[in-house]
């Protein structure tokens, strides 16, 4: 599939994608004779995961990190799971933090319906 076709898949921007390749995220995309860009639904699949990686606040180095080692294969599979370990312990944290603050929230907005109905 084209860059169009794949960024209305993925709800990625052809300029991100773009952007992707040009700093190794996305390797080795296909080509068209022409030279157009040709996406396979293993490129989906990737492109999902990074959106992932970076939905719960992975650095752009870090998912790069990861590319690289992925791009090495499976002999680097213990090197890609402690990165998502390292990244686990670093999304539970905030969310402990995230629920400590939603906590205090809640307590300001219970405060101020006791104030309303008085």
């Amino acid at each position: 599939m084209n860059i169009k076709q794949f960024s209305e898949l993925t709800q990625v921007s052809a300029h991100t994608l773009r952007y992707y390749e040009k700093i190794g995220l996305l390797k080795q995309v296909n080509r068209t004779a022409n030279g157009h860009r040709s996406f396979t639904a293993k490129d989906i699949d990737w492109v999902g995961f990074i959106k992932r990686l970076k939905e719960m606040g992975m650095e752009l180095k870090k998912i790069q990190q990861y590319a690289d080692l992925r791009e090495q294969g499976d002999s680097t599979s213990e090197q890609r799971k402690q990165l998502l370990e390292e990244h686990v312990v670093v999304v539970e944290n905030r969310i402990e933090v995230e629920a400590r603050n939603l906590d205090k929230i809640k307590q300001k907005i219970q405060y101020y319906n006791k104030i309303i109905k008085n």
